[in-house]
This record gives structure tokens, C-alpha cells and sequence, in this order.
């Protein structure tokens, strides 16, 4: 079995800090190219120029991209044939405190979510999965609020159409408007209990972003159409109109109960950011 030290993760995770919250993903920079290349709207055009000078400027600067950086959540595959000498999730959290300290992000976390209080640097999120092989793949996703806060989740009956499935998933993001800075990405996750439609729902998020291909699985064809669907509502960059509302809907599903359907969407606004690295 192989072996490697606590310390060696903090370090990573420490990294991944700063990459995130300066280094737009590169699939969200060609997805906001391209819409920018395709938009008629000049306003809409001028929001989206100012959206990709503001990813050079961080990335060249060492700057966080967003003011909001997040509620860090740390995704964790980790292979059965690995052993980590010393505290994981200690080491997983002091990863978080240092480098968000040292790149000089914000600190919003309050330990106490009712008495709320001075807020700092952790705990952050942490979901662990169990896989195959001796390697431990780290992915931190900083999550904003403001996209956080327009997450929603319906229990379904088991006979619901997917027309009315993809009529919640329109309204979510109707409803959620100009609030969180479109263009959003929407990550659905379908199946499942309540709470793990949810955590697919942001699973979902660090899908890397694509162009569909001529050969759709269902899945596929209901993300384009959805992508389509949400389109039209002319919201635009940051709510003044034109063609990019969403850059994708990505979907994951999974096995759920034959007395119900759970389907949890979670938005991102477009700085759209995650790390990762493999040790």
C-alpha cells in the first residue's frame, strides 16, 4: 500500500487555494469567448469583454477573480490502496487557513451559523469518495453566496414528465434573475435522496464545459435543451439582455427510490472556479 504524509496534502491544498481564486478555469474562458464572439447585443458584448479582461487581470496580477471567495469545498476521491500518515480532513483544513491567508482572500466563514459572529478561514466543505487505486485526487471549488443562495431543490413524484422537470429547472433560474452574475452555469442533479441530489447538483459544476456532439445520450439532449430554453429568457449578462443567460447545464443522475424523484439545482455565476490536482 502506498504511503504519503498529511503534510504533503496540506501543501497541495494550500496551492489549489490560490489557483482557484486567481486562474479561471480554461473551460469557462473559451465558453465566455465563444459567447462573446456570438452575442449581437453590444451591451451584453461590452459585459462579457469586461468579464474576460477581469480573468486576465487577475490571473496576470495574482488577484482573486471575485471579491466573494467563497465557502471553500474540498472534493476528495481517494484511491482504497492509499494511506495518508497523519490527519486527513486536520490537514485538508489547515490546507484551506493557509492559503486563503497567505494569497490574502477573504475570510467568510462563521462557525456558528445562527450566533454568526467574527467569520475566518475555515471549516470548509469537505466530501470524501472512496475509489480505486493508491493516488488521492484533491478538487477545491470556492462557492460564492450569491449564486449559493438561489440552490433549490424539489421532491418530485415518480410520475413527473420531464417537461415538468425541465420547466423547474427554467424557473430556478428565472427566478433567480440578475442576482447571482450571469452568465451562470447550471449544474442539475437528478436521483438519488434529497441531500444527494444536491451534492451532484454541485458535482455537476466541476463537469468540464463542452460542446455537445452530433450523437446525444438522453442526458445530453436534455442539457441542450434546457440550455436553450433558458436562453431565451433574454436575462443576459449580468441581467442587461442578449443571447448568454447560461454558458451550460451540465446533469448528473443517479439510482433513487421508486416512491419519488428528487431534482436539486445549484447555479454558479460565471466565475466559475475550481482546482485540481492528483498526488
Amino acid at each position: 500500500m502506498r504511503v504519503i504524509q498529511a503534510n504533503k496534502i496540506k501543501e497541495v491544498v494550500s496551492n489549489l487555494c490560490k489557483d482557484a481564486n486567481f486562474v479561471l478555469r480554461s473551460d469557462v474562458l473559451l465558453s465566455l469567448r465563444q459567447a462573446c464572439a456570438k452575442e449581437t447585443n453590444k451591451k451584453a458584448r461590452n459585459i462579457l469583454k469586461a468579464i474576460l479582461d477581469n480573468a486576465r487581470i487577475a490571473k496576470k496580477e495574482k488577484l482573486a477573480i471575485c471579491q466573494d471567495t467563497g465557502l471553500p469545498t474540498v472534493f476528495i476521491e481517494l484511491g482504497q490502496d492509499l494511506r495518508v500518515q497523519g490527519d486527513l480532513m486536520l490537514a485538508l483544513q489547515k490546507g484551506v487557513e493557509e492559503g486563503y491567508r497567505k494569497a490574502s482572500l477573504r475570510n467568510s466563514i462563521v462557525r456558528d451559523p445562527l450566533a454568526r459572529g467574527k467569520s475566518g478561514y475555515s471549516p470548509a466543505v469537505v466530501h470524501v469518495d472512496l475509489v480505486k487505486g493508491s493516488k488521492i485526487k484533491i478538487t477545491l471549488m470556492p462557492k460564492g453566496f450569491g449564486c449559493e443562495n438561489k440552490t433549490q431543490l424539489k421532491m418530485f413524484k415518480p410520475t413527473v414528465s420531464v417537461e415538468e422537470i425541465k420547466k423547474f429547472i427554467v424557473e430556478v433560474v428565472r427566478n433567480a434573475g440578475p442576482d447571482a452574475c450571469p452568465p451562470y452555469v447550471v449544474g442539475v442533479g437528478i436521483g438519488g435522496t434529497a441531500d444527494y441530489a444536491c451534492l451532484l447538483a454541485k458535482k455537476a459544476l466541476l463537469i468540464k464545459l463542452k460542446a455537445y456532439s452530433l450523437k446525444l445520450t438522453a442526458i445530453n439532449k436534455l442539457e441542450r435543451e434546457l440550455l436553450f430554453e433558458i436562453n431565451k429568457l433574454n436575462i443576459g449578462p449580468m441581467g442587461l439582455g442578449g443571447k448568454t443567460t447560461v454558458l451550460a447545464v451540465n446533469i448528473l443522475t443517479h439510482a433513487t427510490h421508486i416512491a419519488g424523484l428528487p431534482v436539486c439545482v445549484n447555479i454558479s455565476c460565471h466565475a466559475l472556479r475550481s482546482a485540481t490536482e492528483e498526488i
